[in-house]
């Protein structure tokens, strides 16, 4: 079966960065674009950032602001998210996800994802 674990995540404040890392087994990592995506407390989920399979393309949500870089290592199976200046705005349960296909389609933002982790918990403290 396949398994999208996160990790990470914690207790930082306005400014600091955390490093997110998302290990995946149960196919072949290379195959798919993956994604972050995050969710605040009573707000919908959203997507953050897209990488395509080979990791020669990134895309970052406008709120990202280059403060923030995917990456991903194909032999260990692992994406990351390096997130700097972080703001109190970017508090929320972060997802990662893996895409349907090798690419991040056109409105990758929108692509709802055919696997899910469970969440690391992102907290920024002003």
């Amino acid at each position: 079966s396949v398994q999208v674990v996160e990790s990470g995540g914690g207790l930082v404040q306005a400014g600091g960065s955390l490093k997110l890392s998302c290990l995946v087994s149960g196919l072949r990592f290379n195959d798919y674009a993956m994604a972050w995506f995050r969710q605040a407390p009573g707000k919908e989920r959203e997507a953050v950032s897209c990488i395509r399979w080979s990791s020669g393309a990134t895309y970052y949500r406008p709120f990202v602001m280059a403060r923030w870089k995917i990456s991903r290592d194909n032999a260990r199976n692992t994406l990351y998210l390096q997130m700097d200046k972080l703001k109190t705005e970017d508090t929320a349960m972060y997802y990662c996800a893996v895409e349907p296909g090798p690419f991040c389609s056109d409105s990758w933002w929108t692509d709802e994802p055919i696997y899910w982790g469970q969440g690391t918990q992102v907290t920024v403290a002003s």
